[in-house]
Parts: C-alpha cells; sequence; structure tokens
C-alpha cells in the first residue's frame, strides 16, 4: 500500500509519518512525501497506485482544495483525507463537496488520527465530533493573513527570536538553527523554549500547528 503525505512543514510530515507506521500490516506500506502540489502532482503521476492521499489545504504554491478538485477528476480511485490546523466551517464543507473522504485537524491526538485513516481506507468517511458539533452553532472564524510585526507584537516575541521561529517552522534543527544566525547553540535552545511558552505548547510540531491556525505563513521570500 502506497500513501502520500502533501504538507510543507517537516514536522508535520515526520508526526503523520509516524501514525501511518502504527498501522495494521505498516510493513507493506510505502510512505511518500511532498512539500509542494507541483511535487505532489509529480509523486501522483509516478505513482497512480497510490492507495490515500494526506493533504494539508494551506500549500505554499497552490491553494490546496483546487489541488484537491484537480486530484478528484484525474485520480477517482484514490482517497483523500485533508489535513488543516483551521476547523473553518466553510472550508470542511467545500473539502467535502469536492471529494474528500475525512477531514483531520492538525490538532488530533493520534490514536484519533489512525483510527480517522484506518476508517477511510476501509471505505468509510471521517468528520471528527467537534466539527460536527459546530454545525449547530456559529464557529469563529480562524485569523487569516496576519503580518509579521502584528503576529511579532502578539506574542511579544523579540525580533531575534522571531528569527528563531521562521527557522523553527522550516524545520531546522538547534544545530542548524544556531549555525544560521552565528548562535550558541544553548542559546537557541533558551530561545525555543521562550517561543514555546508564547505560544503555550509545548512542542515544536504544536508550535507549528499553533502558527498556522493564528493565521501568520513564513514570508515565502525569506525561505531557503
Amino acid at each position: 500500500m502506497k500513501v502520500l503525505i502533501v504538507d510543507d512543514h517537516p514536522l508535520i510530515r515526520e508526526a503523520v509519518h509516524a501514525v501511518l507506521k502504527q498501522l495494521e500490516h505498516q510493513s507493506g506500506i510505502v510512505i511518500l512525501e511532498a512539500s509542494t502540489s507541483c511535487q505532489a502532482m509529480q509523486m501522483v503521476e509516478d505513482h497512480p497506485d497510490l492507495s490515500l492521499i494526506l493533504l494539508d489545504i494551506n500549500l505554499p504554491d497552490r491553494d490546496g482544495l483546487s489541488v484537491l478538485r484537480e486530484l478528484r477528476e484525474r485520480y477517482a480511485t484514490i482517497a483523500i483525507i485533508v489535513l488543516s490546523a483551521s476547523d473553518d466551517q466553510d472550508k470542511v464543507k467545500r473539502a467535502f463537496r469536492l471529494g474528500a473522504l475525512g477531514f483531520i485537524p492538525k490538532t488530533t491526538e493520534r490514536e484519533v488520527m489512525l483510527n480517522a485513516i484506518q476508517l477511510v481506507l476501509s471505505g468509510g468517511v471521517y468528520i471528527p465530533s467537534e466539527i460536527l458539533d459546530c454545525e449547530q452553532t456559529a464557529s469563529p472564524r480562524p485569523v487569516k493573513g496576519v503580518s509579521t510585526r502584528e503576529f511579532q507584537n502578539d506574542l511579544g516575541l523579540t525580533d531575534r527570536q522571531m528569527e528563531v521561529l521562521a527557522l523553527l517552522m522550516k524545520g531546522k534543527s538547534n544545530k542548524v538553527i544556531a549555525k544560521t544566525l552565528n548562535m550558541a547553540v544553548p542559546t537557541v535552545k533558551n530561545y525555543i523554549t521562550v517561543v514555546l511558552k508564547a505560544l503555550k505548547v509545548a512542542s515544536r510540531t504544536e508550535a507549528v500547528i499553533k502558527v498556522e491556525k493564528m493565521g501568520w505563513q513564513l514570508p515565502r521570500s525569506s525561505e531557503s
């Protein structure tokens, strides 16, 4: 069985990869990864026998929902589950209208995510209970298009801490961050502790998810 993870954040891909490794009969599973829609479409073309695609709808080069639409039109037999840091009801509804068989918030616990994936692979459809519950009430819209300065002020971070966060968002290790910013590794660790505390999260992966949900996206011009 082949599964493709499409997400631009290395930490998220790593977390989902770990979940997939818990699937029954995982010894026969082939896990592929893509960080952009362009890479994803090439992967699907090269591997038309894919069983499942886990698709982030916030991709750097293209709207994920349009990718979902194209995949459904061209590869109708591949099951697709949408991954998202947002539970925006409009996006959820659009995803299912476009043919998604599941919608998994990135904050979902590993065991629940595993069960959701197994359900879809067995022919079912997965909609998280919190999204179903929100159907009855107005759901607050996630913040969109937050500027770097506004985001920084909200968290109370310094420019240097923001630079550390930006590299953390790209999945860089403490050593790489230290080398890139010409800092000592212990200093980087201290900065990351401050950043995680400001975001009120306990891990790097949770930080990536929280930042996405808050609406700040790493300026593409600063990526390497």
